[in-house]
């Protein structure tokens, strides 16, 4: 993806009760939250800007959890999250008189990934949450190398990471060992580099890495779809109220519908919504 030269790097605002002030015209948008929803915010923001020299929109990544804060505390006009909001955020926000509209974006499957060299291409269900409790701690216990697994981890603020706990981890803890990190990307990045890691991450993130079957299914398009790969969710986009149609923030957030958005979903590696 070219660079975005207007889509600037923002300090994220966590809700302490102050904050910065959301944009102060209708030609600017600031959105913050999820690194997982990040490439999809980051390109519609770069195409929209294309189309619309007049509008400036401001794109940050601080997690989905910290996203829904922003929003609250009127510090982002839209918050990127891989996860829906929770009952607790829904009611901070209609207690803050915020009226959190949800807006589906894009599918994705979370990617279980190793290294390349790692000879295991499929594990089920039950093997990943036994690896990530640390109940498996060594691939030779799964026929692969006589290696500790390294095992790799979203942070606890991460939409990812609510989505793999809830799919996969049933509400069972990861293991104290578990390394836990701020980004997709990152998880990728020690993924690439350790040849005895395993991780999660969003379709974006598989560059370079080996995805595993999950169930003798691989996560792609179809089978993010079909439902039939089994850790597959929805990547949303929050707003204070429903978007007023003509204006830059009604076009931004329903880009998603549109065949450009859809090409755009598709490009950054996620699954357009039908």
């Amino acid at each position: 993806m070219k660079t975005i030269n207007k889509v600037m790097a923002m300090m994220a605002v966590v809700g302490m009760g102050v904050g910065a002030a959301v944009a102060a015209d209708a030609n600017s948008i600031v959105v913050d939250g999820s690194t997982t929803v990040g490439p999809v915010a980051k390109a519609f923001a770069e195409y929209y800007m294309g189309k619309h020299q007049s509008v400036n929109i401001t794109v940050s990544e601080s997690g989905s959890g910290n996203g829904a804060k922003s929003l609250i505390n009127a510090a982002c006009d839209v918050a990127t999250m891989s996860r829906p909001m929770k009952n607790s955020e829904k009611k901070a926000a209609q207690d803050a008189g915020v009226l959190a509209i949800e807006h589906v974006v894009a599918l994705d499957g979370l990617a279980v990934i190793v290294h390349s060299s790692n000879p295991r291409g499929n594990l089920t269900i039950e093997q990943i949450r036994d690896i990530f409790t640390g109940k498996i701690t060594n691939w030779r216990e799964l026929g692969g190398r006589d290696q500790k697994i390294v095992v790799i981890s979203r942070d606890t603020n991460s939409g990812t990471y609510e989505s793999f706990n809830e799919l996969v981890m049933k509400g069972q803890k990861l293991k104290g060992a578990a390394e836990y990190v701020g980004s997709g990307g990152a998880i990728r990045q020690r993924v690439l580099s350790t040849e005895a890691a395993i991780g999660y991450v969003g379709l974006a993130f598989t560059e370079g890495v080996k995805t595993l079957q999950v169930n003798g299914i691989i996560p792609t398009p179809e089978t993010v779809i079909a439902k039939t790969y089994p850790i597959a969710s929805p990547l949303y986009m929050y707003t204070n109220g429903r978007p007023k149609e003509g204006t830059a923030l009604h076009d931004f957030v329903n880009l998603c519908k549109t065949p450009e958005g859809k090409r755009i979903v598709e490009d950054t590696g996620y699954v357009p919504v039908k």
